[in-house]
């Protein structure tokens, strides 16, 4: 004897779920539409923001300096932005140019020699040079690479910009069994300010890391991760350069 099929009653909350999970109301979709303009305008607005920002900052010093009848803001009947920054470009080639020459060299050591006699001068003008040489130099390696050392507790780990090693004054002062480096650990979410502190080379890892991805991974509190793929790679090609 066959017997009937079992009777199926219909969920009536399991229609409801279905539709609210796959087609969200028009509250939800408003919600999304917003969220995705934000994305999209957000960093278009910092970007706009920021540019503006240095234009103007940059016309208004280079305005004190060039003659006003140099400015196109005096023949148009409107403010035309972005003239300082041309003239910056400009002026610092052309000073380039003549510092690359044996004349311009000639001159730039003898406004050395002047601002050496000056006591306070002098000293904000070394230091402040040798920064300058220091970070725009094309051989330099300092804060080109990045590392990670146990701090501030054991089991802790933290992302630090390799310096360039002590100099003599220092070194000496050092242990002289171990070979040392400075780092500069940056703070959160404010990468110019952090510690600066000299360790034994041997407590340093040093990653296959750009500077530039570093700074985004410390700005953005962590929120911007490196590609793990991109890293894995560099750290393989690294590894077989150093067995070759």
């Amino acid at each position: 004897m066959t017997q009937p099929p079992p009777l199926i009653l219909p969920d009536p909350l399991g229609d409801s779920q279905i539709v609210s999970a796959r087609a969200p109301g028009i509250g939800g979709r408003i919600r999304n539409w917003f969220l995705t303009g934000v994305i999209v305008a957000g960093p278009l607005t910092v970007t706009a923001a920021i540019v503006w920002w240095f234009v103007d900052t940059v016309d208004t010093w280079v305005k004190r300096i060039v003659p006003v009848q140099f400015w196109p803001d005096s023949y148009l009947p409107f403010q035309l932005p972005g003239f300082g920054v041309i003239f910056a470009f400009i002026g610092l080639t052309v000073l380039g140019f003549l510092a690359a020459n044996l004349a311009g060299r000639s001159l730039i050591r003898l406004g050395e020699a002047i601002l050496a006699r000056m006591p306070v001068v002098r000293s904000i003008y070394k230091s402040v040079k040798q920064i300058f040489e220091t970070a725009f130099s094309q051989s330099g390696t300092a804060f080109r690479k990045v590392g990670l050392i146990e701090f501030p507790a054991k089991g802790s780990w933290s992302l630090v910009f390799i310096a360039a090693p002590p100099g003599d004054a220092i070194g000496e002062r050092l242990p002289a069994d171990q070979l040392h480096i400075s780092v500069f650990l940056p703070c959160t979410p404010n990468p110019t300010t952090g510690f600066y502190f000299f360790l034994p080379a041997r407590d340093v890892i040093e990653l296959s890391l750009s500077p530039e991805a570093a700074a985004k991974l410390i700005m953005s509190c962590g929120v911007i991760q490196p590609e793990a793929a991109a890293l894995i790679a560099a750290h393989a090609v690294k590894r077989v350069h150093e067995a070759a």
